[in-house]
């Protein structure tokens, strides 16, 4: 048996203690014993930049030399609003949710420039097939998706607090908050970049067999079926308020309780391969220990169109870079596998202690 560890990217203070966890994986092929040294290796790390730097001032008065800080970003974009309004609280204070379907199917484009492809996409088992046809405008982008997953998020709290208007699919917002809440700069460029999304979003129509609320909708239609700007700027042409219309598609998936929460982090990633790889990352590893993917099947569902060589390539970039929040991907070579395991050594080791049979039963 070949005794060469599959390639691990991360911080490098971390490398050698997980490329140990690489090695105890290949030579036991045990999930749990991989999880337990992640644990062990998250662990280290936040040694490393707590307790290291936190204590007593010494009786000499002398403030020890402290170990250089966790640099906050690994990558991340900036956070724009790190002290909201006053009257945001409370509009703001609640989960963001994605909703699954968009998670599972890849239909946004990676792209940055303006896709105007058909893109047909199916699952492995043919029993779920999407086509996608963008407008002159091109496809929608991952990074329109920011405005769907604000409104589904506004829709899904007015839901869980009973109000009357989750029953209609139409959603009014001001569109400061909506930048506020998804970590953009509150510029003129914003504004043009949320017009430019509202359009891809409109243009982009969708056929699918997928049902949403255990419906189908079988005609073609766009995520959003129509977008209206409802108030301007006295003195330009700004957008202040915004009034959308969600597709029944997207609807019906929302009032069946279809999301899954996400990290406010998500709006932080920079590239559009980092954020779908998390959206599979909490779609099929959740708070499960580890969840292993092939990696050509791992570059279908991202909906990848590059060549495989170049998608391993992306994809060490982004292991390497190791930002996606909640989760933390390796690379198993040997056997052209991605493992996802959760970044929380708490939880991992909590589902560790659970999992792990011992004599007379199991861990309690």
């Amino acid at each position: 048996m070949d005794d060469t560890p599959p390639k691990i990217l991360g911080r490098p203070r971390a490398r050698i203690k997980t490329m140990d966890a690489a090695v105890a994986f290949v030579k036991s092929k045990s999930a749990e014993v991989l999880a337990a040294k992640i644990a062990e290796v998250g662990a280290a790390e936040d040694a490393i930049t707590t307790d290291s730097q936190v204590g007593d001032v010494p009786a000499t008065g002398k403030v020890p030399r402290r170990s250089k800080p966790r640099k906050e970003s690994h990558g991340l974009m900036p956070l724009h609003h790190p002290n909201r309004d006053f009257f945001l609280c409370d509009m703001f204070d609640y989960a963001l949710k994605d909703d699954g379907v968009s998670m599972e199917a890849p239909i946004f484009s990676l792209s940055t420039k303006a896709d105007t492809s058909i893109w047909h996409w199916e699952s492995k088992d043919s029993l779920r097939a999407i086509t996608v046809t963008p407008s002159v405008k091109g496809r929608a982008t991952q990074f329109d998706k920011d405005l769907l997953i604000y409104v589904v998020s506004q829709m899904t709290e007015a839901l869980n607090r009973e109000r009357p208007d989750a029953q209609t699919r139409v959603v009014r917002f001001r569109v400061y908050d909506y930048l506020v809440s998804t970590n953009k700069p509150t510029g003129g460029k914003e504004y043009q970049r949320l017009q430019d999304a509202l359009e891809r979003l409109t243009g982009t129509r969708i056929k699918t067999n997928i049902k949403t609320g255990g419906v189908r909708v079988k005609e073609l239609f766009g995520l959003i079926e129509s977008a209206t700007i409802v108030e301007k700027a006295p003195d330009d042409e700004s957008m202040i308020a915004v009034e959308v219309t969600l597709s029944k598609w997207l609807f019906n998936a929302v009032q069946a309780h279809e999301v899954l929460t996400i990290n406010p982090d998500y709006f932080r990633l920079r590239k559009p391969i980092e954020r779908r790889l998390y959206e599979l990352a909490r779609k099929h590893c959740g708070d499960q220990t580890r969840f292993v993917i092939g990696v050509e099947l791992l570059q279908d569902k991202c909906g990848s169109q590059s060549s495989l060589k170049e998608f391993r390539r992306a994809l060490r970039e982004v292991i390497e870079a190791d930002t996606l929040p909640d989760y933390k991907l390796a690379i198993d070579n040997d056997k052209s596998q991605v493992v996802i395991c959760m970044r929380d050594a708490k939880k991992l080791a909590l589902n560790m202690a659970i999992k792990i049979p011992i004599r007379g039963g199991l861990a309690q």
